[in-house]
């Protein structure tokens, strides 16, 4: 083989090498996408508010005190009133679950209060997820209860309200605590 001929080969090979360090490399380094989670936010994520209020903060609010904040935090996403927007409808559905096209609303599919609470208060506002106090996350989980007419616009919730009410699909889910059926092995 030539000189003018093995040139070619000869860069091909060093492009290949060279490529496999810069690869290594950034193995060794990561991929540098987001940014390194801060001990405040790793705290604010492991809260957990379990079914039976386990988990709960203190505080307190009402869909009156929650109105307001609803539409500073939420309606850009979820619409007037929670019904849809970009984001899923929370209140006003009208379609069971048995039907072609079910609305998965609060009121007609979310088996628990405590979970409405526990989405937001981890992860809403979207852009701004555990900025809300707890007053703030019980006032708009009231609101949002009251939208789909499971609560009165002043019933007040609380870690000890809460868990006590009861959506109408909370027989329609398995609890993960459930002992599972034993098969044939």
């Amino acid at each position: 083989m030539s000189m003018r001929e093995a040139l070619p080969l000869t860069l091909l090979v060093l492009a290949a090498a060279g490529f496999g360090v810069a690869a290594a490399a950034a193995d060794l380094e990561g991929p540098r996408l987001g940014r390194a989670v801060t001990a405040d936010v790793a705290a604010r994520a492991s809260l957990n508010v379990f079914p039976d209020g386990r988990g709960l903060p203190p505080g307190r609010g009402n869909a009156v005190q929650g109105e307001p904040l609803f539409r500073q935090h939420c309606a850009m996403c979820h619409g007037a009133g929670g019904k849809g927007a970009s984001a899923e409808e929370l209140s006003g559905g009208s379609e069971p679950l048995t039907s072609e096209y079910p609305d998965k609303t609060i009121g007609l599919y979310w088996p628990y209060a405590t979970t409405v609470f526990d989405i937001t208060r981890r992860a809403m506002p979207m852009f701004a997820p555990g900025s809300l106090t707890a007053d703030e996350v019980y006032a708009i989980t009231a609101y949002l209860l009251a939208a789909n007419g499971v609560i009165g616009e002043r019933d007040e919730m609380n870690a000890q309200s809460l868990p006590k009410v009861r959506l109408p699909n909370r027989e329609g889910f398995v609890g993960i605590d459930a002992a599972l059926p034993r098969g044939p092995r």
